[in-house]
């Protein structure tokens, strides 16, 4: 027999969809926006990777969110508030990135020779701040479902995702920034300061 997580029991499936969709919604724009951003197009598919791996992820985890296995009972109400921190938190970094990189930030990867080297807010510390606000949005809509496979199975893909995205990208930013990009990879970590 399914259990009913509390993300689908009121009053906390209010809180919960009020959440995922104020974190969520924005993202379908910015991908509507890549097809107007300048530059080249060297996005080698990656755009389309990450959005089927995250409507993969997403439906996986709904899907599977009330198998009784899998359902997190001990401490549950903290679980999903955990949950929904941290999908916001990923949002907030996300929005931030959206506001640091300006008309450099798109949904695909587009480069220009003359566009700079972005250094300062969440860049200062890594290369890919946005990757990681998005890894935490996966990462919290799962926890909020409290079931671990859902935790699972809609970060795995997103993580695979972002591992290509992040390879596509930095390929073409040192093909387009040379030195002063390479120069930044060696001081910088991808996701996570000091550590990956």
């Amino acid at each position: 027999m399914l259990v009913r997580p509390l993300a689908y029991t009121p009053p906390f499936a209010w809180i919960f969809w009020i959440v995922f969709l104020v974190s969520f919604v924005p993202e379908f724009g910015l991908i509507s926006r890549s097809r107007l951003a300048k530059g080249a197009n060297t996005d080698r598919g990656s755009t389309a990777v990450i959005v089927l791996a995250g409507w993969i992820g997403m439906f996986s985890a709904f899907a599977v969110r009330g198998l009784p296995a899998f359902v997190i009972h001990r401490g549950q109400k903290a679980w999903f508030v955990a949950g929904l921190v941290t999908l916001l938190a990923g949002s907030v970094i996300r929005r931030h990135c959206w506001r640091v990189l300006g008309p450099y930030f798109t949904g695909n990867v587009r480069t220009t020779f003359d566009q700079p080297v972005i250094q300062s807010g969440a860049y200062r510390w890594v290369r890919h701040p946005s990757y990681t606000g998005g890894m935490l949005m996966y990462t919290g809509t799962g926890l909020a479902l409290t079931n671990w496979l859902s935790v699972l199975l809609v970060t795995a893909p997103a993580l695979a995702a972002y591992v290509y995205r992040v390879r596509v990208e930095e390929r073409a930013l040192l093909v387009s920034l040379g030195p002063r990009y390479e120069e930044y990879m060696r001081r910088t970590k991808r996701f996570l300061p000091f550590l990956i």
